[in-house]
């Protein structure tokens, strides 16, 4: 890869090969980020397909609505009915196609990859959700528990780690892009006065776990372990807070090694695909309320991408998705991921003032904060405020009646097209073969972090305060 196409930030990386093209000490790249950070991409997309719904609605156009297609509303009992749907509707599966190839192929380009590679990857990918969408539709899918994230997971792995699938094709599998998209997107479809109710206290669950995680992984893996402040700092944030992205923030904030960034990624990678498999049986087996097992999923888990899933397939197994996603969202975007920009200052300070002082030239600014602050948070706030305000006047005959299915529900189909897309990539990028050898004192200070977000959350999303994670979906 030449270096015009090399990304321009750490904030990309899923693959091996993006985190061995790092520098060892990342830097944030300034206002360039407008136009080169997938978050703020995410925000363009994910609003702009909201404000064309709603122009679309008004003007009593349906054309977004037939765009939003999908077979997972066919409920299909035989290989005919579902052929019967897609002769049908060929022409609007191969517009879809066009628009998504537009919208994210056009911004790939600016942000440094190449079409020629992403182009044929993405049509790759399209073709694979088609078939999890169809999955979904067969009536006889929610018997079998055959849910798309789950389902789009486990293909994506075994694609990944049977078939000899080339590395170029990573192009189109960019997982942290599509999730935030459709973060942002579900923004749309979340009122905001969930999160003027259930806010405060994802906040605070948030915080709790957040800083005793960090703190219980970073003295653990330091003191027990004997690991280096570095390595100790990036997987305690990384196991903490929000995963991948985390852990690239403080590798950044403290100049880590590149090896302990790789570490990092590693060890969430290895846990986060366990706990999309675990936390929905174990939920389904203590038969928590969709709200709670969204806000357990979004407290234990340790990327937004593996929680969704995670989250979507108990709600799914409940009968309440909604609920479930809800949850997880007030807990790991409104609530976790607002610490990394915490983290990455206050680490930052302490690798400045006291790790290197007699390296560091100055001392990290207050605006770190802002560098590291995950940007397509504000587009899922902005989002919801202006669905809500903008919906705020229809009673609830009309909105039942006309808003819901001509404006809400086809944002809530784009948005699932998205999460697909990054199911699927998750799995599509993750090659066993390449994890590298992590070592056992990393692996042992990560796993007691493991052990305390799922205890810790579980008390405090069951019993602390499961009364307002429950009410969720009522």
């Amino acid at each position: 890869m030449d270096d015009k196409d090399k990304l321009s930030t750490t904030d990309y990386c899923e693959t091996k090969e993006c985190v061995d093209e790092m520098p060892s000490a990342p830097s944030h790249i300034g206002w360039k980020e407008m136009y080169l950070k997938e978050d703020w991409w995410a925000i363009y997309l994910g609003i702009g397909l909201m404000l064309g719904t709603l122009i679309a609605f008004l003007l009593g156009s349906n054309a977004i609505k037939l765009l939003a297609i999908n077979p997972g509303g066919v409920h299909w009992t035989s290989f005919g009915q579902l052929l019967g749907h897609f002769q049908k509707n060929l022409h609007l599966y191969l517009l879809q196609l066009l628009f998504w190839l537009v919208i994210f192929g056009i911004s790939t380009r600016i942000m440094g990859f190449k079409l020629s590679q992403f182009i044929p990857s993405f049509i790759f990918l399209y073709i694979l959700s088609i078939i999890m969408f169809s999955i979904s539709g067969w009536a006889n899918a929610a018997k079998y528990n055959l849910e798309p994230p789950l389902v789009a997971l486990i293909l994506g792995l075994i694609l990944a780690n049977v078939v000899p699938l080339p590395h170029w094709l990573d192009s189109g599998f960019r997982v942290e892009y599509y999730i935030k998209t459709g973060i942002v997107l579900l923004g749309a479809t979340f009122p905001i006065t969930l999160i003027k109710t259930a806010g405060p206290i994802a906040l605070l669950q948030a915080t709790i776990i957040s800083v005793v995680t960090c703190l219980t992984i970073y003295f653990v893996g330091t003191k027990f372990f004997g690991l280096d402040k570095r390595l100790a700092s990036v997987i305690g944030v990384g196991g903490s807070v929000c995963g991948v992205s985390a852990s690239m923030a403080i590798a950044s904030s403290v100049k880590a090694k590149k090896d302990y960034l790789y570490t990092s990624v590693t060890l969430v990678v290895v846990w986060a695909l366990v706990m999309i498999i675990v936390l929905p049986f174990v939920a389904k087996l203590l038969r928590l309320a969709p709200g709670v097992a969204g806000a357990w999923v979004g407290t234990s888990e340790f990327a937004d991408a593996a929680g969704f899933a995670a989250a979507s397939a108990y709600g799914k197994m409940a009968g309440n998705e909604n609920a479930a996603i809800q949850g997880f969202t007030l807990m790991k975007v409104i609530g976790r991921d607002m610490w990394i920009g915490i983290w990455s200052f206050v680490f930052a300070m302490i690798a400045c003032l006291k790790w290197e002082k007699e390296e560091c030239g100055a001392r990290p600014s207050a605006m770190e904060i802002w560098w590291r602050f995950p940007k397509f948070v504000i587009g899922f706030f902005l989002a919801s405020l202006l669905m809500t305000s903008l919906t705020a006047g229809y009673s609830t005959a009309v909105f039942n009646k006309t808003v819901k299915p001509d404006l809400i529900m086809p944002l809530v189909s784009l948005r699932t097209w998205t999460f697909i897309f990054c199911f699927l990539s998750i799995g599509l990028t993750t090659r066993f073969k390449e994890l590298k050898a992590t070592g056992w004192k990393p692996f042992g200070a990560f796993t007691t972090g493991v052990a305390v977000n799922v205890i810790l959350g579980f008390l405090l999303s069951v019993f602390v305060f499961g009364s307002y994670w429950s009410a969720l979906g009522k």
